[in-house]
């Protein structure tokens, strides 16, 4: 008997499983690609219809002090909006980071505790922002008496940005490698030194990434500021009731002669959020480099 004849069969037509294995890598690459390109292009195709439809409607009135019919002037809400914005930020952002470091430093791991935190913070993250405008004017327009006003909007803007920032704050600090907390405490440095000046720098950018999209939320929300900071077209106090620039384009786009102004609105808009993240990508980069 030869040794042909002893040797099992092997199918003609068999692909080698390397081949394949490159096959499929090769089309998940590819639809990678497409999932990026279709994005970007979506993206792209925003922008330009909104600067297209918004520039040539921008006119010198619309910057005016004092708002009326005829120049639906944004100069306010866009001081409203800087106001609403910085003071949001102010609350959500200690608040997310400390409660942040508490989780991944200090929490006992896989604690009742901790997973209770998370969920809450993942439940919050996902509620519509129709019920922090209502929980907001319950909260704080009702019950601790503060009225319609840019504090009452801030405060409602910062319990819904509060999650992103923990959860967020929590992951860069636990993306940290161990060995920099063992070498620390090596040397000799304390839990709290260790916290702050080994882990904490390393965690920064991600940190920031949380700001930069608190920072689009805020700029962009609508509904809870109805209920909380109003409507009225003027700069306003902390305790006064004032529109933000994404109230003011609602409002103009609800009368529909006023739609072309509405477009030069999100163009400013637009302009103002990425200023604001080029500003905290900025802080960023010297907060790294520091580190």
């Amino acid at each position: 008997m030869t040794n042909q004849a002893l040797s099992p069969a092997r199918p003609v037509h068999q692909v080698p499983t390397r081949h394949r294995l490159r096959l499929g890598s090769r089309i998940l690459k590819a639809l990678c690609w497409l999932a990026g390109l279709i994005t970007m292009s979506s993206l792209v195709l925003i922008v330009v219809y909104v600067l297209a439809r918004g520039i040539p409607h921008l006119k010198p009135s619309m910057f005016a002090v004092k708002y009326n019919s005829r120049n639906v002037s944004m100069l306010h809400a866009i001081i409203n909006t800087i106001t609403m914005t910085g003071l949001a930020l102010m609350f959500s952002v200690p608040v997310g980071v400390m409660g942040g470091i508490y989780l991944a430093e200090y929490a006992k791991p896989g604690s009742r505790l901790v997973r209770m935190i998370r969920v809450t913070a993942e439940t919050l993250a996902g509620i519509p922002s129709i019920v922090y405008a209502l929980f907001g004017q319950l909260a704080f327009v009702i019950t601790l008496k503060m009225g319609i006003s840019i504090l009452s909007g801030a405060l409602t803007l910062a319990i819904m940005t509060l999650p992103l920032v923990l959860r967020q704050t929590e992951e860069s600090l636990l993306s940290v490698p161990m060995s920099y907390r063992e070498g620390s405490f090596g040397l000799g440095a304390g839990k709290l030194r260790t916290t702050l000046r080994i882990v904490l720098p390393p965690a920064t950018l991600g940190i920031l990434a949380s700001v930069l999209l608190s920072i689009g939320r805020i700029s962009g929300e609508t509904a809870a500021l109805i209920y909380t900071s109003g409507t009225a077209t003027r700069i306003a106090s902390l305790g006064k009731s004032g529109r933000t620039l994404s109230v003011h384009l609602y409002q103009l786009q609800q009368e529909s002669r006023y739609t072309d102004e509405a477009f030069a609105v999100a163009v400013v808009l637009l302009l103002i959020v990425i200023i604001m993240n080029a500003l905290s990508s900025f802080i960023a980069g010297k907060l790294s480099k520091k580190g």
